[in-house]
């Protein structure tokens, strides 16, 4: 199946870092149509002109994609949101310079939150070498309320051969990996994660996002994964205040899964 992904470019050091991910992503993997998003405070032919060349000349023979245009003047988060509505986008994935303040509100992490679709977004300090083989899919002990967004994932397994481990941390005086909706949970993700999915991790840890970042870097993982609870179906929806600290603060790629 064809896939539209709309990639920001406003001509940042962080906007390029997710215009090379998104090439690397894209590349030698057929049905991937990468759409750049030129982004400015005003008209400018002539640096438009020249970021679509700078774009265009990072694309190698094994490209096999199709490679499209839009521009957003001015650029806002609203906007955006609105340009991927009218092009049918299937995922975005957006560079960020990402912040260390907790109480910081990011475009990237506004973005992710108010997303009805897959966000994939890419930390400035992103290494050079693209790889994916190991995702971490972050999980709290709410039921999973829509089996298709794991299909989101399986798609991203799929394409990279990279194995799935699902990662839930939780404080020291909880208990875990018992519940109804933690086992109903596992069942579907070995069902819809088929080969993919490789074993689900618990750690006790009180800092949520501490245990997320050291698990991330002692076992070399190449994308943090996660379903953002401000979109449950089920249940009361909450502020997505794990999501928000993620995207602004994950130094390794992090794919928001609408939920």
């Amino acid at each position: 199946m064809d896939k539209t992904i709309l990639v920001p470019y406003d001509f940042s050091i962080a906007s390029e870092y997710g215009v090379k991910y998104a090439i690397d992503f894209a590349t030698s993997r057929p049905g991937m149509n990468l759409r750049f998003c030129l982004i400015s405070d005003k008209e400018d032919p002539v640096r438009f002109k020249k970021g679509k060349k700078q774009i265009a000349d990072q694309l190698s023979k094994a490209f096999r994609g199709t490679l499209s245009w839009t521009q957003l003047i001015p650029g806002s988060v609203n906007g955006l949101l609105e340009k991927c509505k009218e092009d049918k986008v299937d995922m975005v994935i957006m560079g960020t310079s990402g912040s260390t303040q907790e109480d910081a509100n990011t475009k990237t992490a506004e973005m992710v939150l108010k997303a009805k679709f897959p966000v994939l977004v890419v930390p400035a300090e992103t290494v050079e070498d693209f790889k994916l083989s190991r995702i971490a899919l972050v999980l709290g002990h709410n039921e999973i309320d829509d089996p298709n967004l794991i299909h989101t994932l399986l798609e991203v397994s799929r394409r990279f051969n990279a194995s799935v481990t699902v990662l839930t941390i939780a404080g020291e005086s909880e208990n875990f990996g018992y519940t109804e909706e933690e086992e109903r949970n596992e069942h579907l993700l070995e069902y819809y994660l088929e080969s993919f999915y490789s074993h689900h991790v618990y750690i006790k840890n009180k800092d949520v996002v501490e245990g997320i970042f050291e698990y991330i870097e002692t076992h070399n993982i190449d994308m943090v994964a996660i379903l953002p609870n401000n979109h449950v179906k089920k249940g009361t929806p909450s502020e997505g205040r794990l999501t928000q600290i993620l995207a602004q603060q994950s130094k390794t790629p992090l794919l928001a899964i609408e939920h």
